[in-house]
């Protein structure tokens, strides 16, 4: 191949990114019982680090936090959630926790109800990505991306290596494009 033809070639990535917005406002959901309790009993420290990895990198890439909750693993729970995130001004969602085989992960069951599209390459991606430091145990998670009213949301495993895996190397890398598609 050419090395003009190939020049071409590596630039197309970068030609669907423009005319993209650079900075979006976002929702993080923790979706965690044990968390929830210590929350609404007040308890200063509730030990949220993937909400705490959430937020800071996705303000570190320059987008605005404007909603944050931690709730229950229950479905009126996730549903409520779920519901005030997209009524936010938060144009993506991302949420950490019940993505797993447990009774009590139900994330994916929920969010899916909600979606207008799935975008089915995020998840394969996660796994893929999580295999390389996880190995096998990468097909434990159930992570998914998909559309709602013209909104992106990203369903993460809790563990607070697998939210830095995911925004790092996926989601932030790709947002503005991602975003740029879902609104036409």
């Amino acid at each position: 191949m050419g090395a003009g033809l190939w020049m071409n070639f590596m630039s197309i990535p970068e030609k669907h990114k423009e005319g993209a917005k650079k900075r979006y406002k976002c929702a993080i959901l923790t979706i965690s019982t044990s968390k929830y309790w210590k929350k609404e009993k007040g308890e200063e420290h509730i030990g949220d680090e993937s909400g705490e990895i959430a937020r800071e990198l996705v303000t570190k890439s320059g987008h605005k936090v404007v909603y944050y909750d931690v709730i229950p693993d229950r479905e009126d729970k996730i549903y409520e959630g779920i519901s005030k995130a997209l009524s936010s001004d938060a144009e993506f969602v991302i949420t950490s926790g019940g993505t797993g085989l447990t009774k009590s992960d139900i994330t994916i069951e929920v969010v899916s109800k909600f979606m207008d599209k799935a975008m089915p390459g995020f998840g394969e991606l996660f796994r893929l990505k999580s295999y390389e430091e996880v190995g096998t145990a990468a097909v434990l998670s159930r992570a998914i991306g998909g559309v709602i009213n013209q909104k992106a949301i990203f369903c993460l495993p809790g563990s607070p290596e697998a939210v830095r895996l995911a925004l790092k190397e996926i989601i932030m890398p790709e947002i503005a494009h991602i975003m740029k598609h879902v609104r036409e």
